[in-house]
């Protein structure tokens, strides 16, 4: 849906090869400025899914008209009076490219889950110093979608979880609980001591993760795009295992890495059932 108003008849346009001059931004609220304490979240899936979700404290949401409307038609629930704005108002809070789609909300930040809890669910998700929150964002979405129980990350190295990784999660937040650990291979050990079977995903692995015996609980390791696993989370889990791909390109985004693992991850669970 675009709530971007059409440009009027007869406004002329930006003379070719001068340079587009930023929006400008209200004093003192930049995107990032607001208080640790607040996450923002902006665009129809992360709100929508923020304003169903009984755990989600909203504290303000803007709304365009037609943002207004389409959230009375689809009967997603208000939990406070949303401010009806231009669209130019949320642009002025935003980056320069964020897809707003008429909605931002402010909200309080979703509890962490403990480590002990995450490690009850079948299929765990362990992210080593994974910083972009685009991929971050991506593998939320694929992890909602693929039944994950949790996501661990550490409290440093990550990024949090609001605007531009919560708009790539794609209402992923709502769903999947993230667990912050202080460190990740003490972590990872804690979670073997639970039964659970850790394995991490590694180009240079042993074993195709396909042909890995895999069985419930487990977690996911995967590292930093580039970097990949840090010796000591490598060293840490149970096994290594790779992912072969058929084509000329024979390596994945991490995102995407992430969403084939966790597929296959999920088959094996089933298989195993």
């Amino acid at each position: 849906m675009n709530d971007r108003p059409n440009r009027p008849a007869g406004r002329p346009s930006r003379p070719a090869g001068r340079p587009r001059q930023p929006r400008p931004r209200p004093a003192g609220r930049p995107f990032g400025a607001w208080p640790d304490d607040v996450a923002i979240l902006y665009g129809w899936h992360s709100v929508s899914e923020a304003l169903r979700n009984p755990r989600r404290k909203i504290r303000r949401l803007l709304a365009t008209e037609n943002a207004a409307k389409r959230l009375e038609d689809e009967s997603i629930p208000l939990k406070v009076k949303p401010e009806i704005v231009r669209p130019g108002e949320i642009d002025r809070l935003l980056d320069p490219d964020a897809v707003h789609q008429g909605l931002l909300a402010e909200c309080d930040p979703l509890p962490a889950l403990s480590l002990a809890k995450a490690a009850e669910s079948d299929l765990l998700l362990v992210l080593d110093q994974i910083t972009d929150p685009h991929n971050v964002g991506a593998i939320v979405r694929s992890a909602a979608a693929m039944k994950v129980g949790a996501i661990v990350t550490t409290a440093r190295h990550s990024p949090a979880a609001t605007g531009v990784l919560a708009k790539s999660a794609s209402g992923g937040l709502e769903h999947v609980p993230l667990c912050f650990v202080g460190n990740l291979a003490r972590a990872l050990e804690e979670l073997k001591e639970r039964g659970v079977q850790v394995v991490g995903l590694d180009s240079e692995g042993p074993a195709d993760l396909a042909d890995t015996a895999l069985r419930a609980p487990m977690a996911l390791v995967l590292g930093a795009e580039g970097k990949g696993l840090r010796q000591l989370t490598r060293q840490t889990c149970d096994s290594l295992a790779r992912i072969d791909l058929p084509g000329a390109i024979v390596s994945l985004n991490v995102s995407n890495a992430a969403a084939l693992a966790l597929y296959i991850a999920r088959r094996a669970i089933a298989r195993a059932g």
